[in-house]
């Protein structure tokens, strides 16, 4: 099987050497019985490379079993991976499987394996050692054969050196590591990726053929992605189901996605007012109205520095009068012509936020 043909059968997308790289060590490390350990951001595609590790494993015909380890409370994590007796504990009233066991055969993945508590670390330290283990209760051991893929969004070096990540489980898990990178690291799979999605939602959704404009590109581009390929999904189905047009330009997107800029950085950090609904709402509403004042006051320093000369040798005649507007139109194409057409660079030299130079690309038709 092709690099190519591994990516299309899991659903792994992207053309950069980057993840190339990453599918190539997948294929190599699938046909192992070595633990395998993830390392990536939230939304990154964690859970994607599991899949498809497991479905290109000699395991393939039995199940993968999914455990995100931070989202089962920590009295009942032990019980949910072993499993328990009847009258184990006050609530159990039935034997019950752990998912060790209904993994047997196959692969367990367990997801945020840095939440897990140092507890259940010992217990699945035994576990990934001997293959046996005993449900809560019981007095007998169960044998098991399964193998061991986990992720986690945290650098478990960093853990163990603070005393909640066992070094022993971390050696044990670590036997081949795979790092994806963030989406704003491989920039050149965002258009393949946004098309993927955009086809997708079509489908599902029976809609028209949409599409997405080199300006709309550019600015997903340009965009930091903390969400990664989640988050860019999220944003690309939001701007197909609000648009009214099959052509998704730049302005699809502006009101989805915010761009923070370093003197903003804390400005919309979540504190509590005590103020009522009203009041803030009104205050919102007086910040959107100074944003745009202050937008207003940037094109006009703008078109006063750019055209200062022509007033520098006295009145002007009324034919060397330019409007205000074809002023900051010429002043707008000559710095996307100078930055190449970058539009964030050419926000800089236009000493314009970002999000004012396409608002004003769109209102001058440029």
């Amino acid at each position: 099987m092709t690099i190519e043909e591994f990516q299309n059968k899991f659903g792994i997308i992207g053309r950069s050497k980057e993840i190339r790289d990453l599918v190539d060590i997948s294929m190599q490390v699938a046909k192992s019985e070595v633990s395998v350990l993830i390392y990536g951001e939230s939304g990154v595609g964690k859970e994607i490379f599991a899949n498809a590790i497991h479905g290109y494993s000699n395991r393939a015909e039995k199940p993968l079993v999914s455990v995100n380890c931070g989202a089962i409370p920590e009295g009942i994590l032990e019980s949910e991976l072993f499993g328990h007796r009847k009258g184990a504990f006050t609530s159990a009233v039935e034997n019950r499987k752990g998912y060790f066991e209904i993994a047997d055969g196959g692969t367990l993945f367990l997801d945020e394996i840095a939440e897990m508590p140092l507890t259940t670390q010992v217990k699945l330290l035994r576990v990934l050692e001997t293959q046996q283990f005993m449900r809560l209760g019981a007095e007998t051991v169960t044998k098991v054969s399964v193998r061991i893929i986990a992720a986690t969004n945290k650098d478990l070096q960093t853990e163990v050196a603070a005393k909640r990540f066992r070094e022993d489980l971390y050696f044990r898990l670590k036997a081949v590591t795979l790092n994806l990178p963030p989406l704003r690291s491989r920039k050149a799979d965002i258009e393949i990726l946004a098309n993927n999605f955009l086809r997708n939602y079509t489908e599902v959704n029976k809609t028209g053929v949409f599409i997405i404009d080199k300006d709309a590109f550019h600015l997903l581009k340009e965009y930091h992605w903390p969400g990664n390929i989640r988050e860019l999904k999220n944003v690309v189905e939001t701007a197909a189901a609000l648009s009214r047009s099959s052509i998704l330009d730049a302005s699809a997107f502006e009101s989805i996605i915010t761009f923070n800029f370093p003197e903003e950085e804390n400005r919309n950090l979540p504190i509590y007012l005590k103020k009522t609904a009203e009041e803030v709402d009104r205050e919102l509403l007086y910040r959107a109205l100074f944003e745009i004042k202050k937008d207003l006051v940037e094109l006009k320093d703008l078109v006063y520095n750019s055209r200062r000369e022509v007033f520098s040798n006295g009145f002007p005649s009324p034919e060397q009068v330019v409007p205000l507007n074809e002023l900051a139109k010429e002043a707008i194409k000559n710095a996307i012509y100078a930055a190449k057409g970058n539009k964030r660079a050419a926000a800089k030299l236009l000493q314009i936020s970002e999000r004012t130079l396409y608002r004003k690309i769109k209102e001058y038709g440029l």
